[in-house]
């Protein structure tokens, strides 16, 4: 899918561009979406640029996705998004920068590009060039992942509160905690894979921006940018550090709580069976069969022993219950 967006009178106007013609005046946002073999060709011909397809991507190096060819900036970051089943992805996104105009190339729906478009399509203030557009893409880019760390953040506190939480039945949700634990867990480990992917590129625009030919101004409004960009992926990453701390303890405190539960369950086990060890033992001893046994013939033989082997689990009771181990 193919969206080409102009910049007319401060908002991102969508244009019917027909392939092999000319882009329109003000074209600032070129959005390939899942993009076929004929318009990426399309896209090459009208730009003079190469655009590195989802199989190439795979194959290069995390090192080698940063890069100019030509008169075009190409650069790629690794961004994290929530499938329909809730589940994180990490896709690839290529931003190029060519000729002013900003092409995107991406295999995956982020909300931030939707929201970003949804802005500046209602409300006047949309960049001029490509490389303002970028700016607005990165800053939406960062501002979903704050959303998804909030959101994150919310998740894990209120695992928390229910992993010590005093309740009847709470046993039986431990798998459901170690699951929640687990796939916030999973999350947090691709937000910082993002986060770093996209301190690699922020870090390549600002040595970009430094070369190029804009003017002063410009450059210095746009370094300014970029460095406010690059404290808060900082900070951002020292949230995910503190996210991910604290699944770790929490993970920790809920095998812990269910070590607790088990031993509690073997106590009693434990208890019960030296409980019944005195009677098992009266009961073993008068189940001999020995000739010579005084209680055999004795009236009361039988009442005498079922005695005994009750004081005996009387006793036993009441001397773990003393120890505190009931």
């Amino acid at each position: 899918m193919l969206h080409v967006h102009a910049q007319q009178n401060g908002l991102l106007v969508p244009t019917g561009w027909v392939e092999g013609a000319a882009l329109p005046a003000g074209t600032v946002w070129i959005d390939l979406v899942s993009p076929t073999h004929e318009e990426e060709k399309a896209i090459e011909a009208v730009l003079g640029i190469d655009i590195p397809v989802r199989e190439k991507l795979a194959e290069i190096e995390a090192s080698s996705r940063l890069y100019n060819a030509g008169d075009a900036t190409f650069m790629t970051a690794t961004l994290v998004t929530r499938a329909n089943n809730d589940e994180p992805v990490l896709e690839a996104i290529t931003f190029i920068l060519a000729r002013h105009i900003l092409v995107t190339v991406r295999y995956c729906q982020p909300m931030a590009f939707e929201a970003f478009a949804q802005r500046f399509q209602k409300v006047p203030g949309c960049p001029a060039n490509g490389e303002g557009v970028l700016l607005g893409l990165l800053e939406a880019i960062v501002d979903r992942l704050a959303d998804h760390l909030e959101r994150a953040g919310m998740i894990v506190a209120e695992t928390s509160k229910n992993v010590f939480k005093d309740e009847e039945g709470k046993s039986n949700r431990y798998k459901e905690f170690l699951l929640k634990i687990s796939e916030e867990g999973d999350f947090t480990s691709n937000v910082r894979e993002s986060l770093v992917s996209l301190s690699r590129l922020v870090a390549f625009l600002v040595a970009t921006m430094e070369a190029g030919e804009q003017k002063v101004e410009a450059r210095k409004a746009m370094k300014a940018h970029l460095k406010t960009l690059q404290r808060d992926i900082a900070s951002l990453t020292d949230h995910v550090s503190y996210l991910s701390a604290k699944i770790s303890f929490l993970l920790d405190a809920t095998l812990g709580m269910i070590n607790i539960e088990q031993s509690g369950i073997i106590k009693i086990f434990s208890v019960a069976a030296v409980v019944l060890l005195p009677p098992t033992l009266i009961a073993s001893i008068y189940g001999m069969n020995f000739r010579v046994m005084p209680e055999l013939d004795w009236t009361y033989g039988y009442l005498f022993s079922i005695g005994l082997m009750i004081l005996s689990v009387i006793v036993t009771y009441l001397f773990f219950r003393r120890k505190g181990y009931l």
